[in-house]
């Protein structure tokens, strides 16, 4: 274990790291570097442990029967038809069709060669956080940009960017709520503590790229990951604008993208594009961390919140229809560009079924997101890419977006959000399902694989969350399957066991460091906001 640290006064803010250094991690690393992460901390991370403490706060209000509601003290900004967003900025004018993926070099060659108009750079939930990921993805993304990112696989097979037209890069940072523990921060008073994952993600990137990327005509751009009320928002507002301050940047050089994939946020977007509106491009609609974030406020709820197999929560039940076309509809008036979420349908190109069926899932999907108003959409692989901008094109044709396409035919009440009942069953297949799924996805995560196709579908944290709370909720409340099992903390227990020993086996799995942790985050008492804060902890943090 190596230890930098910033050359600062003994009695000033400084950053120490802790994580073991690698070829070139110096080159992210440099104590200019490290100083603005120093001071980036110094100023807002303080109000980062205000703002997770208000989500413990009205997390607990709604387990005891507070439901979110549109805000009265916030009603004058949802009144006032006058105000704007910054809107696109160069290179984001047209989103049609985004690719979404981690950062490791070979994903970041193929995103660049996908033909996409956007890549989602996802340092969160498609990345497992080991400290190479974290660091490694940095070096990818300084790479790419500046057009010299090569890769040579262990087989021997070689990888660049071939590319004409290269997506534009918007960058998602890890969410408030996680730490980065391979750096650490000590400020004035000597007093130590993880590094904000949020921070680092995000003060290493614009350090390093802002500058070279509105050379290169393009810009800073990020996507915000799991905020839950726009005082988070203002959080990154703040944030944005020191940062173009400290890097002289122009203000509203930096372009935000916010998902909203909680359910207080859903009732709140006005207002988080109204304090992001300088810097502000659009919102997206995060359908499965959407999902998950309903399950974990509503666990103990009672039955009538208890949502069926993972498979029949799609995006046409009427909850979720009353989402996206409330942030349409919310985007537009506004001028922001609503972007549509990731179907986890993936082809397999050895097998030509597989591949007709997701490309006709994938298809639908798109087609209703076009049709209803939305901007652009995600895509997990480089063959979707051709399915959904057919679907854009035929809405489009040759406008970069439908932004001045108004909904005023759509309104959305708090009851329309909150009415989870779809009327379908939970199945002992639902619930094998789930225990699998999640199982092997954590497998994967330890392993420092954040995205992992798993049953022809696209797998990444928030999926693996809906897994697990599924199977939380399902024991707390007493569920029964269809077939007529009680679904008991035992009888999962034995599931977890008997798909433990149906894996099939290979050198260097985590097969049972993942089931332990699934016991932990799905059959304990206690419900953990998130499993990747706790595997973080117990895995991924070099000792």
């Amino acid at each position: 274990m190596s230890t930098a640290t910033l050359p600062t006064t003994a009695t000033g803010p400084r950053i120490e790291v802790t994580g073991r250094a690698f070829e070139r991690s110096d080159e992210i690393l440099t104590p200019e570097a490290l100083q603005f992460l120093a001071e980036l901390h110094h100023r807002f991370a303080g109000a980062r442990h205000d703002r997770l403490a208000d989500r413990q706060r009205r997390r607990y209000e709604i387990g005891n029967g507070r439901d979110p509601r549109f805000r009265d003290d916030t009603r004058h900004i949802r009144e006032d038809a006058e105000w704007r967003v910054a809107g696109a900025g160069p290179g984001l004018e047209d989103r049609r069709v985004e690719i979404t993926g981690p950062t490791d070099p070979k994903m970041t060659i193929n995103a660049m060669n996908s033909g996409a108009r956007v890549w989602l750079a996802d340092q969160e939930d498609a990345t497992s956080p080991t400290w190479r990921n974290v660091i490694g993805g940095q070096l990818s993304l300084y790479d790419a940009i500046r057009e010299r990112l090569e890769y040579t696989s262990p087989q021997g097979k070689e990888y660049r960017v071939t590319a004409e037209r290269t997506p534009t890069i918007v960058m998602r940072p890890r969410g408030w709520h996680l730490v980065e523990k391979h750096i650490r921060f000590v400020d004035a008073k000597g007093r130590a503590g993880a590094a904000s994952g949020s921070l680092v993600d995000f003060g290493l990137y614009a350090f390093h790229n802002a500058r070279e990327l509105v050379e290169r005509g393009r810009g800073p751009y990020f996507y915000i990951a799991k905020l839950e009320s726009s005082e988070e928002a203002k959080l990154w507002d703040d944030v944005f604008t020191f940062t173009e301050r400290a890097l002289g940047l122009p203000h509203g050089t930096i372009r935000a993208t916010v998902l909203i994939e909680t359910l207080p946020a859903a009732f709140e977007m006005e207002e988080i594009l109204y304090v992001l509106r300088d810097h502000c491009a659009g919102l997206n609609a995060g359908r499965w961390d959407y999902i998950f974030s309903i399950i974990k406020n509503y666990r103990g709820r009672g039955a009538r919140f208890v949502l069926p197999d993972r498979s029949e929560v799609t995006m046409t039940v009427p909850f979720m229809r009353a989402y996206t076309e409330l942030l349409v509809k919310t985007c537009h008036r506004r001028g922001a560009h609503a972007i549509g979420g990731m179907s986890a349908f993936i082809p397999n190109r050895r097998d030509p079924e597989v591949t007709r069926r997701a490309e006709e899932k994938v298809s639908a999907d798109k087609h209703r997101e076009a049709n209803d108003g939305f901007d652009g959409t995600w895509v997990a692989h480089p063959d979707l890419i051709p399915v959904a901008q057919q679907e854009f094109d035929a809405v489009l044709g040759d406008r970069p977006h439908q932004v001045d396409r108004q909904r005023d035919d759509v309104e959305v009440t708090a009851a329309q959000l909150l009415d989870v009942h779809i009327g379908r069953d939970i199945t002992e297949a639902g619930v094998r399902e789930n225990v699998s799924i999640g199982i092997r996805y954590i497998e994967s995560w330890l392993r420092g694989i954040g995205a992992a196709a798993i049953d022809n579908l696209m797998e990444d944290a928030a999926t693996a969350e809906i897994s697990r709370s599924q199977i939380w909720q399902w024991i707390h409340q007493d569920q029964t399957t269809a077939e007529g099992t009680a679904i008991t903390r035992d009888w999962v227990e034995g599931l977890v066991d008997e798909t433990v020993a149906g894996f099939e086996r290979f050198e260097g799995d985590r097969y049972e460091d993942a089931a332990e942790l699934f016991r932990d985050v799905a059959l304990g008492s206690d419900f953990p906001a998130f499993l990747t804060v706790p595997a973080y902890s117990r895995y991924l943090v070099d000792a």
